[in-house]
């Protein structure tokens, strides 16, 4: 028994230790990888999270947050019930953040930001109001953008040291239909070809 929990730690250990490494910010360091509704210990590790980092899985209902706009708006998910919601995780020292916003922008937001029944936020990680607006000014994206300080609602989908561009579809009832990670063109133009499906 004792030799089996030495396994499971160990195994754990370097399942964080992988998924640590793409995700952590310049100057930074921290051991934490879970959110506080999230308790990951070492048996629940390897059962609850995938090769990307991911925590939430397609077909459960998004866990819920609410979020400040860089206008100052405050939003919940929960608010959001009813329209088909794409959240993009995003920060302005992610180089493929900065490849993968202005597809978004061009086609998936410009597409449908006057539909009613869709909605899209980019909720940035860890950083402050000022760099969050130089950064979108410097993408030229025009969609809503959130302050998520600390990663606490990041590390309600993903290890909160995983890492970013990921992108999470959400249906009106509020499940997950679709899990990004990272910037491919197949992925991408399947996630546009959904959302313009669910918005029909």
């Amino acid at each position: 028994m004792k030799k089996r929990i030495m396994n499971v730690c160990g195994m754990a250990f370097f399942a964080i230790s992988i998924l640590a490494c793409s995700g952590q910010k310049r100057g930074t360091a921290s051991a934490e990888t879970a959110s506080d509704s999230v308790e990951v210990t070492p048996e629940t590790v390897i059962a609850e999270v995938d090769s990307t980092g991911y925590i939430v899985r397609v077909g459960e209902t998004a866990p819920d947050f609410t979020i400040t706009l860089t206008d100052g708006k405050q939003v919940s998910l929960s608010s959001l019930r009813g329209k088909v919601v794409m959240l993009q995780f995003t920060a302005s020292w992610c180089g493929v953040c900065r490849k993968e916003m202005p597809f978004i922008e061009k086609d998936i937001w410009l597409k449908h930001k006057d539909n009613a029944g869709f909605a899209l936020i980019g909720i940035d990680r860890d950083e402050p109001l000022d760099k969050v607006l130089a950064f979108a000014k410097s993408t030229g994206v025009t969609y809503p953008l959130g302050l998520d300080p600390g990663a606490d609602i990041f590390a309600k989908y993903a290890l909160r040291e995983s890492g970013i561009t990921r992108n999470v579809l959400i249906d009106k009832e509020g499940k997950i239909v679709k899990l990004t990670r990272l910037y491919n063109e197949e992925e991408f133009a399947s996630l546009v070809r959904m959302i313009d499906e669910m918005l029909k």
